[in-house]
């Protein structure tokens, strides 16, 4: 007796050797709508599972499979009781099930895609198939991905039957992509609604690749794609070099963050997640130049993001400079071909977009989710606090000092001066001692601002800031000991605006 195969996917890769293997191993074909068509085009022996039911396909094709001709065949055990109950009911037993989804990621990420479309890109039959026949993988072969149509060929052709660990494999990735598939509709119906934080949140994402390692060669790692509308980190395109490492893509992460804080042409680079330069220029080029010159030291070997696209000029300068990577919207071909004389220097391309997706963070036992920290900070946000007025001309340090500071690890400081960051204090226990470290670090220091991600305890950094020559101070305020910071600016004649919004990052 025939073995049978049902087959029905959206993905199409391989389908036809696929088919035209099983044909080949004496296995009945049944399928259903567009893998109908495509079988029969291609000469393959196929018949419609309309014609196994006895029953058409029903609304628009909602109905199509959902029917105990073929879910009794799928799910029913190879035991004497279950044989005799499908032959009383006129019902083959089905071996093999070959079934990927409608491509609802696809869908929902076209822009304006309405509502109805959506909808009815939520596939029922499929994940139902899939669940069937995985739950019975001891009797069933499932099959999801077109890159297991070979192995599965390969074991039926050399011993007629898959051994129970690869049946088990098998089903794993079937009952993990349904997950995954679920997921996804939560998480886009959710963005809908506006829950942002539901009673039951899941999480979907598709391996890009293993990693070497973790963060230390002893912990394993692996880079995963977020399976909900948008572009990230992982649809990024690697132009030259090797493939990412752990703390590569977390670095790159932080950097893009930054970059794209501002409209001007701007360029950060990154070490161990905190910025060693940041700086706004005349094009990109100025702006790595001024980025650079900030802390070469601290520099080398980091991590490089810009929100425009490499030209030459820029890239000869880039190339100067050991740097593990760099990321952009775009290179010009002269850039490219300058870069990648670099061998092993990683080039990422993405474009700048909103990115309002959740933040995660692990404990033992569950996550912490939040959203992203963001807003844009105008001149009318600022909140004048001291006698000391403010020179309208170091507004735009201020506000670009603010930017940048909400993306160093909290304790953080920030001293900038004409649009360039010029000392960083990051991740220390005390905010003085932050403030001793950035104030040290600065090239420049006199008529310099003071960015701060929260408010000060105390008014030693105002004194300490006030040795260095800083001329403006910018802070959320709140602290109950406000009055003693306001009042050492005074004293040393350091104006103080207060924004209300505090910036932690740990």
């Amino acid at each position: 007796m025939k073995k049978r195969a049902l087959i029905s996917v959206s993905n199409k890769d391989g389908l036809l050797d696929f088919a035209r293997g099983l044909e080949g191993l004496n296995y009945e074909i049944i399928s259903t709508g567009g893998t109908y068509k495509a079988l029969a085009d291609a000469g393959i022996a196929v018949k419609k599972v309309a014609d196994i039911t006895g029953f058409p396909e029903i609304l628009d094709g909602r109905v199509k499979t959902l029917h105990p001709r073929i879910h009794g065949g799928i799910l029913a055990r190879r035991i004497p009781e279950h044989l005799a109950e499908l032959r009383y009911n006129e019902i083959t037993p089905i071996d093999l099930v070959a079934v990927n989804l409608y491509p609802f990621r696809e869908t929902v990420s076209k822009p304006g895609v309405s509502m109805e479309d959506a909808i009815e890109n939520i596939d029922i039959g499929g994940p139902s198939m899939l669940r069937s026949a995985a739950k019975n993988h001891e009797s069933v072969i499932v099959v999801v991905r077109p890159e297991d149509y070979g192995p599965v060929l390969d074991a039926l052709r050399l011993s007629g039957d898959l051994d129970p660990q690869q049946r088990r494999r098998l089903a794993f990735t079937a009952f993990s992509h349904t997950a995954a598939y679920d997921a996804m509709i939560s998480s886009w119906l959710g963005g809908v609604l506006g829950e942002t934080f539901p009673p039951n949140l899941t999480l979907a994402g598709e391996k890009v690749y293993d990693l070497r390692y973790g963060e230390n060669p002893h912990q394993q790692a692996a880079f995963y794609r977020r399976l909900t509308p948008g572009k990230g980190l992982a649809d990024a395109l690697q132009l030259n070099g090797k493939e990412l490492s752990y703390n590569n893509i977390i670095d790159l992460q932080a950097a893009w963050a930054i970059a794209k804080e501002f409209t001007a042409p701007a360029c950060t680079i990154i070490k161990h997640t905190n910025p060693c330069g940041t700086a706004i220029g005349n094009d990109i080029a100025d702006a790595y130049k001024k980025a650079l010159a900030a802390d070469e030291v601290s520099a080398y070997g980091g991590i490089i993001a810009v929100n425009g696209s490499i030209d030459a000029a820029a890239a000869t300068l880039m190339a100067k400079t050991f740097m593990e990577c760099i990321i952009a919207p775009g290179y010009s071909a002269e850039a490219l071909d300058i870069l990648r004389a670099k061998k092993n220097l990683r080039l990422l391309e993405l474009p700048v977009m909103e990115d309002d997706s959740l933040q995660f963070k692990t404990v033992e036992g569950g996550f912490v989710v939040q959203q992203q920290d963001t807003g844009e900070l105008t001149a009318n946000d600022l909140q004048l606090v001291t006698d000391v007025e403010l020179d309208p001309a170091l507004i735009p340090d201020l506000l670009f000092a603010m930017k940048v500071v909400k993306h160093v690890k909290s304790n953080a400081i920030l001293i900038v001066k004409d649009l360039v960051s010029q000392g960083v204090g990051a991740g220390q226990m005390n905010r003085v001692g932050s403030a001793e470290i950035a104030l040290k670090a600065s090239a420049v220091t006199q008529g310099a601002v003071l960015a701060s991600d929260a408010f000060f305890p105390f008014r030693d950094t105002v004194d300490l800031a006030a040795r260095y020559g800083v001329k403006a101070i910018i802070q959320p305020g709140g602290s109950v000991r406000d009055e003693e910071s306001i009042a050492a600016c005074n004293e040393h004649g350091i104006a103080m605006v207060f924004t209300g919004v505090r910036h932690f990052k740990h």
